[in-house]
């Protein structure tokens, strides 16, 4: 079975002598719980498995449950050492208390029990951890599959890596679009707002939700103010409904709203969202095109070539750390501006073979990049951008 770079750093960190608790985050479908497996059973050492996934939100003590079936093991079996993994650890309220009491415990006991958690919805777990866990913890990043792991695991062309995404479990079915697309409906969409959102927020209008995920997907690449969007759908509330459900979309892994680079903070944060999916497979299932439809649409094509660069830059951001914007004044747009601590970097995208952008040559005049770069035919190629480890380029 195929193995992710991001292995390595789980063997390692749970090879280690007991120090901290490891939290690895990620978007639904993307492996999480493979990988952990993966390393459970590479590392040979006694593990107990369990998921929070099907456990009632209020059985916070359940917590307590497993980590005492670990210490029970470790007594009854004579064993050193016990990994301890908790899946969908966020489903469960106040489970960072619980998790914090029984870490603690072993820590003064001197019970060897290291413990690995995962979870699919970023703001839940990050609430977790800054209340309860501080020092405590390290966190792994987990992001979509890149176009290198898509091509090696599956074999895909980079014309069907920027059509179907990065998503593993739906990458066997591209021969049957149609099932396809319903895996990706039901496994991934669904499966997100229904369970990583709906029942963790309080939302007043889950069919709002929908309809702004919709939209949303369908002008990834593009920019579209919150105002025109109350326009377009119904029953749509106020511009702070909007961009609160935007935010929710964005910490669940499916799509989120750029804001303009600008040295004001407060300009960035009333600025127009652009609008950017995490995965294309989340976009392709959305338009209706078929690949072929998509591939032979030169205008199309565009916005899944722009797209898919986007999905990529935020994979290396959401990992990495670092952040990512769009710029514009007048005609003139850059498509990403990606920034770290002091330095950022220009990136303009050109599905058409266009080398030269006003764009790019206004921005070096007003604000003095760290560089520029144009990836598409004339500039960098996809296929070695996909490739790049956006982290260099700060360097």
């Amino acid at each position: 079975m195929y193995k992710r770079k991001i292995y390595d750093t789980i063997i390692n960190r749970l090879g280690e002598q007991r120090m901290f608790i490891q939290v690895i985050m990620g978007p639904r479908q993307i492996g999480k719980s493979t990988v952990i497996k993966q390393v459970l059973d590479d590392l040979s050492k006694p593990f107990l498995f369990y998921s929070a996934d099907t456990i009632p939100s209020t059985s916070s003590t359940w917590i307590s449950d497993c980590w005492n079936n670990a210490r029970l093991q470790m007594r009854t079996q004579g064993l050193e050492e016990m990994i301890l993994v908790i899946d969908e650890i966020q489903k469960l309220k106040n489970w960072s208390e619980y998790v914090k009491k029984e870490w603690d415990a072993d820590s003064l006991n001197h019970i060897n029990i290291k413990v690995a958690l995962l979870g699919s919805s970023r703001v839940l777990l990050e609430k977790g951890l800054a209340e309860s866990l501080m020092g405590r913890y390290e966190e792994i990043r987990m992001s979509h599959w890149s176009y290198p792991e898509m091509k090696e695991a599956f074999g895909m062309t980079i014309e069907q890596y920027i059509y179907f995404g990065g998503y593993p479990g739906a990458a066997m079915l591209i021969g049957d679009e149609e099932r396809w697309k319903n895996y990706v409906s039901g496994a991934i969409i669904d499966a997100t707002i229904n369970k990583d959102i709906l029942m963790d927020s309080p939302i007043g209008k889950p069919a709002l939700l929908r309809q702004t995920f919709e939209l949303s997907v369908a002008y990834s690449g593009k920019i579209l103010s919150l105002t025109k969007m109350l326009g377009i759908l119904q029953d749509a509330g106020n511009t702070v409904t909007l961009a609160g459900y935007l935010n929710l979309l964005s910490d669940s892994g499916l799509v989120t709203g750029l804001q303009k680079f600008s040295i004001d903070v407060a300009r960035k944060r009333a600025s127009i969202p652009k609008y950017q999916v995490y995965n294309n497979a989340l976009l392709s299932s959305q338009l209706g095109l078929t690949f072929q439809e998509a591939v032979s649409d030169s205008k199309q094509w565009g916005q899944f070539f722009e797209s898919a660069i986007g999905a990529y830059i935020l994979s290396e951001a959401f990992t990495h750390r670092f952040e990512v914007f769009y710029w514009r004044e007048g005609n003139d747009e850059v498509d990403f501006i990606l920034k770290k601590n002091q330095k950022f970097i220009a990136i303009e995208v050109k599905s058409n073979g266009e080398a030269y952008t006003t764009g790019l040559e206004r921005f070096r005049n007003l604000f003095h990049p760290s560089a520029i770069f144009i990836v598409g035919e004339k500039g960098i190629s996809p296929e070695v951008f996909l490739n790049m480890d956006l982290r260099k380029l700060f360097e």
